[in-house]
């Protein structure tokens, strides 16, 4: 057997070629983050164009979601299983094509289709990523540099997409939104060719069928069921049904990974204090912070009649204190303080942020009532996401890095579907009710609208405050984080000396 002490615990030697990965990654990240938001700037025009009623364009977004958020898990471990540089490969080139059969969209049906199938291949492609440059810089002194940049680009990268959809949809047409995807996944492809280096399990153990099952149809339900609460109502007989079987199949789907052999999700993954509470940290900073996404773009375009070009600018700045932050949090605060500092002071920012907003009135500006809150939650997200993201996977051993990566992913996607929704439809009834409590209110139907926008803002502010209690409660201090990292790191560097001693262990072109 190879010699222990002579074994890197970290994994293998950083990727010379590390920066051009990262750039490779980045991009790839960047184009399933922004196509979030990107799509929801083009929906009133898609609308306009193929007909279709304001119930259905709810599934235009929700199609994606549901697809994509229940299907990560298996993304991941297809990752682990065979290779993350194939399944990086593939969910480019799916994703891509079926972005150009979206755009050549002639009805609602063929639209709807093409978003579903962009999540599944969204689903395979987000986890390999982050499990690739996990991988390729692992053993690097730049990989806080590294996850700082990528924790940006997942934090930011929705705002970007705002700015860009509102490009392109102002000057070109809704279908832009979609063909982009082509020009970022070809030249993506290609270098990807080149420049990734396949790792995968020698062993293909195969998949625990039951695990996906539950957990599949156990995040499916969560997601529709407040989807369904959005479009139909809390007490519709599909949502009540989705919400009551989602706990019922994850709770099933836990018990089954405490079991198998070859679990999905080995559990230990997300027992470790530091991986669970980045994962937490994840899914509420990601349910909170489309909040402002969602409600600032209603706000600036009907209350403050910005057009689709100038809203996408006016998230500028938060866009850039979330860049400037996370690359200052993971390489400068990160490795003297630790994971918890920076995530428990941006919940609070996140906070605050929050009540700012609730302060939006129907005579407001944006100089005085939204930036000042924009600002705040672009430091506040630069410190959640590039520090948890890292966090949640360090010290995974390399042929797990696929699954850690795909909660990472699952966190987020699943943090923001059911806040869009859960805020959506709070909102909503706000707005109904302030209407009928002020029947006589000249433009009552203004004045309500900016109330439920308030009123959503109220209510992600606590989704900000339980994701703060939540991370002063799990996420460990410096001390404890160092210890439960070395004993992992020691376990990985011993499993990957095994793993050194087996020819098919070694990564494959």
């Amino acid at each position: 057997m190879a010699n222990v002490s002579s074994v890197s615990l970290e994994g293998p030697a950083a990727n010379p070629n590390r920066w051009a990965v990262l750039a490779l990654l980045g991009t790839a990240q960047l184009m399933v983050v922004l196509d979030a938001t990107i799509v929801n700037i083009a929906l009133p025009s898609a609308q306009k164009a193929l007909h279709f009623s304001a119930a259905d364009r709810e599934w235009i977004v929700t199609a994606y979601a549901l697809a994509f958020g229940s299907l990560l898990l298996l993304g991941g471990k297809l990752g682990d299983l065979f290779g993350r540089k194939w399944t990086f490969i593939a969910g480019l080139t799916g994703f891509a094509i079926v972005s150009g059969i979206g755009g050549l969209a002639q009805n609602f049906v063929m639209l709807v289709s093409a978003r579903a199938v962009q999540g599944v291949f969204g689903a395979l492609l987000a986890p390999s990523a982050l499990g690739l440059l996990t991988v390729t810089f692992a053993g690097s002194p730049d990989r806080p540099k590294a996850f700082g940049i990528f924790g940006a680009i997942a934090g930011g990268g929705a705002s970007v997409g705002l700015v860009l959809g509102g490009i392109l949809t102002q000057l070109l047409s809704w279908r832009w939104c979609l063909y982009v995807n082509l020009a970022i996944a070809v030249p993506a492809g290609m270098f990807a060719l080149r420049l990734l280096v396949n790792h995968s399990d020698p062993e293909r153990t195969g998949i625990d069928v039951p695990g996906l099952l539950t957990a599949s149809a156990g995040l499916f339900a969560l997601v529709y069921g407040f989807s369904s609460a959005e479009t139909h109502s809390w007490t519709a007989t599909e949502t009540i049904v989705a919400l009551v079987a989602s706990p019922v199949l994850l709770s099933a789907f836990a018990v089954i990974e405490s079991r198998v052999k070859n679990p999905l999700l080995p559990l230990h993954i997300v027992r470790d204090r530091a991986r669970g509470g980045a994962y937490v940290s994840v899914l509420l900073a990601s349910a909170g912070i489309f909040a402002v996404f969602f409600f600032l773009t209603y706000y600036l375009q009907l209350t403050l009649r910005f057009s689709p070009l100038i809203t996408g600018v006016a998230f500028l700045p938060m866009t850039a204190l979330i860049v400037a932050t996370s690359v200052t949090a993971q390489t400068r605060i990160l490795p003297r303080l630790g994971a918890k500092p920076l995530v428990v002071t941006g919940m609070t920012l996140g906070l605050i942020a929050m009540l700012v907003f609730t302060r939006l009135t129907p005579g407001g500006s944006y100089a005085t009532h939204v930036l000042p809150g924009l600002l705040i939650i672009g430091v506040g997200m630069g410190s959640i996401f590039a520090p948890a993201i890292g966090t949640a996977t360090l010290g995974v051993a390399v042929r797990e890095t696929g699954v850690a990566s795909a909660m990472v992913n699952t966190s987020q996607q699943i943090g923001g579907s059911v806040g869009l929704s859960l805020l959506s439809t709070v909102s909503a009834s706000a707005a109904v009710d302030y209407a009928r409590a002020h029947p006589g209110l000249p433009g009552v139907a203004g004045v309500a609208a900016v109330h439920a926008y308030t009123t959503g803002f109220a209510v992600a502010a606590g989704i900000f405050a339980i994701g703060l209690v939540l991370a002063l409660l799990i996420l460990p201090s410096k001390a404890g984080a160092h210890a439960c990292t070395l004993r992992t790191a020691l376990a990985r560097g011993i499993a990957y000396a095994h793993h050194l001693d087996a020819p098919a262990a070694h990564p494959s072109p």
